[in-house]
């Protein structure tokens, strides 16, 4: 607020230009056109400016978090998929990172991630979604990894090839069978996880995710205080 007042966190203008269309361009410009929206609040809004979106609708938004809206669109992972939040800024060299990574899960991690946070007071980076890596592999992924031994941070852009996307699915149903309604995790209950809460449950499974680097590129616009930040030096 007072950004998201009447309009979804994506319209946010960075420099004239929407977030969702910083993002539409960075896809754009490693060939991927193909978009799915998963929207709940004001997202007749989007319906409306972006007919050429496949939608899938949230309802729930308020009662559930960032996983269980990504499995909203679950009926069109079978061949693969890359997914972000749509509350960040980044570059297209950042998608084809992840696209072209022969893992068949590969996540985006942000090397130079403590140079953003020098000027983020509202956003600390105890609340970063950190990451551990080793051999090529993410070991962990967790807001409580401390920043001085994190490896970068995951930007939340993800790739998953078939391969990938059926164990994704795999374990999510598997996740919510046992847990529907019960702590999972970090979270109250399993409706409220994050994507990186099953990340990690899969890691522990024996899941192998792979990192791809990006040092910088990219943003997160999280509060009013990054919005500003953003305005300042995204263009830069």
């Amino acid at each position: 607020m007072p950004t998201t007042a009447d309009a979804p966190k994506c319209y946010a203008e960075i420099n004239g230009k929407r977030m969702l269309d910083h993002a539409l361009s960075a896809f754009s410009g490693a060939g991927i056109t193909d978009i799915t929206f998963i929207g709940g609040y004001q997202i007749d809004k989007v319906r409306a400016d972006y007919p050429h979106f496949t939608f899938r609708h949230n309802a729930g938004w308020e009662h559930n978090n960032i996983l269980l809206s990504l499995m909203h669109a679950e009926d069109l992972m079978e061949d693969g998929f890359i997914c972000c939040y749509s509350d960040i800024l980044f570059t297209s060299d950042v998608v084809q990172g992840v696209l072209h990574h022969p893992a068949d899960i590969a996540l985006s991690v942000d090397t130079q991630w403590l140079d953003r946070y020098q000027h983020r007071s509202q956003h600390p980076p105890d609340d970063a979604e950190k990451v551990l890596v080793s051999n090529g592999l993410v070991q962990r992924v967790h807001r409580g990894i401390t920043p001085e031994e994190a490896y970068g941070e995951y930007t939340g852009i993800a790739k998953f090839t078939t391969a990938g996307a059926a164990k994704l699915r795999e374990h999510f149903h598997q996740a919510r069978e046992q847990f529907a309604g019960r702590p999972f995790r970090e979270a109250v209950v399993f409706e409220k996880a994050y994507l990186i809460l099953l990340l990690q449950h899969m890691i522990e499974a024996g899941i192998p995710m792979a990192h791809s680097d990006t040092p910088g590129h990219y943003m997160e616009v999280d509060t009013q205080e990054d919005f500003e930040l953003a305005r300042k030096h995204w263009n830069r």
